[in-house]
């Protein structure tokens, strides 16, 4: 016998709201921030070197999680050496000599860490003295082909000329297994005013593992990339002082399951963005018979964390002329403008190199702008109806489940769905 059960709720002023899955931003079965990463590494407590590593490594070598290492001035793994860092493992960046890790061409880096033994690349300097730019931060060069004239280029940071050499034709190539890191503290000034990222691939190729790495209070780039064929996904940028994700010199990157967290008072008074989309840094060494960049991002999660007009909050996301971005099922949080263009003026030029869907832009002033404050040839709403742009507003607890830095963070998105009914039927 069918029945008809009504459910009076007497509800006063009050809004029921239940969350549902989105399968938007980062992953959301699971909190994979959680273990691994540390989002108060100033305060830890963290072991004294007993050892030291510096100049030229040029034969197979393994760091053992037993002790503790001072990476002292240029250190350089070259002969198509391998360097295998067990999980666990402290290396720590001597700030007199900036302290900096380079994996030339040809050579490799095995630094597979786990999440309850995370491999930690830090300062020297004692807990609360700590500071971005404290030291220099790892570079890895591979032979996958980059936008400059032979497929090939050369890194500009004091670098000795035989080891500053990245690129080629190999874009399967590996230059090793980068999982579960992390990095503190670097972006150290070079003697030549260029600043170190605080973890550059250049020319890397698809074969190169490069999973679950965070990178904190860099002061320049958390992530660099310089041309290569690049798989990447689980990266986490927190409070760079400049671009958290920066893609140039025709990389080709699919970019997945990742997260920017800016503090607009951490960020540099430069042009600070979670993602800088080139093709190239330097028009003159542009071979434009080459690759342009071209970033496919997927599952990406951006957000501008202190809602604080005082700070630097600006764009999330720059594309440059003829370079290429393809992002979607994301979640954009807390800026000034979502995304910057150069001067693309017509929708079929805009279409051509940036294509977007599934999005979530919440709390932005602007959702498209342009680098010469010109306006936009653009049908904003066109273009958010046609490709599953939500634009929203409201605070950042709104959007995310645990934005808690007390905590570990769960900056899993949360769709808001809203029952203002008081009356709930059920028909059976």
């Amino acid at each position: 016998m069918k029945r008809n059960l009504l459910l009076l709720a007497v509800i006063c002023n009050f809004c029921f709201a239940s969350y549902a899955q989105s399968g938007l931003g980062i992953s959301e079965k699971e909190n994979w921030l959680g273990y691994w990463t540390e989002f108060n590494p100033k305060k830890e407590d963290y072991r004294d070197p007993q050892k030291i590593l510096t100049g030229v490594i040029s034969q197979n070598t393994t760091l053992s999680n037993r002790d503790t290492y001072l990476l002292q001035g240029n250190v350089y793994i070259t002969n198509n050496a391998v360097l295998t860092i067990e999980p666990g493992t402290l290396l720590r960046g001597d700030s007199k000599t900036c302290g900096t890790l380079i994996i030339t061409k040809g050579a490799k880096i095995m630094a597979e860490g786990s999440e309850s033994f995370p491999i930690v690349f830090t300062s020297n300097n004692d807990e609360y003295s700590r500071k971005p730019g404290d030291w220099g931060g790892i570079i890895v060069m591979g032979d996958a082909p980059v936008s400059g004239f032979g497929g090939m280029s050369v890194l500009n940071y004091d670098l000795e000329p035989q080891y500053n050499r990245f690129g080629g034709e190999n874009k399967l190539g590996s230059a090793g297994v980068l999982k579960h890191i992390r990095v503190e503290y670097a972006g150290r000034k070079s003697a030549t005013k260029r600043q170190i990222a605080g973890i550059t691939f250049a020319g890397v190729g698809s074969g190169t593992v490069i999973e679950g790495i965070q990178v904190s209070y860099s002061d320049n780039d958390s992530f660099e990339f310089y041309g290569g064929n690049v798989k990447a996904q689980k990266l986490v940028s927190f409070r760079a002082a400049d671009d958290d994700f920066d893609f140039t010199q025709g990389v080709q990157a699919e970019f997945s399951n990742s997260i920017a967290l800016r503090h607009p008072f951490s960020s540099n008074p430069g042009n600070p963005r979670c993602m800088e989309v080139k093709s190239y840094n330097e028009i003159e060494k542009f071979d434009p018979q080459r690759s342009k960049t071209n970033v496919k991002a997927t599952n990406i999660t951006l957000v501008n964390v202190e809602d604080n007009k005082q700070g630097l909050i600006k764009e999330a996301v720059y594309v440059s002329n003829e370079a290429n971005l393809n992002l979607s099922n994301s979640v954009v949080y807390g800026f000034r403008d979502f995304l910057m263009l150069d001067q693309y003026p017509m929708m079929d030029e805009f279409e051509k190199f940036v294509k977007l869907k599934n999005l979530v832009v919440g709390h932005c002033t602007n959702i498209f702008s342009s680098m010469n404050g010109e306006r936009l040839g653009l049908d904003t709403d066109y273009i958010t109806s046609k490709n599953g742009i939500e634009t929203s507003d409201g605070l950042i607890n709104d959007y995310f489940k645990t934005p808690d830095f007390s905590i570990t963070p769960d900056f899993r998105y949360l769709k808001i769905q809203r029952n203002t009914s008081n009356v709930v039927l059920n028909n059976k």
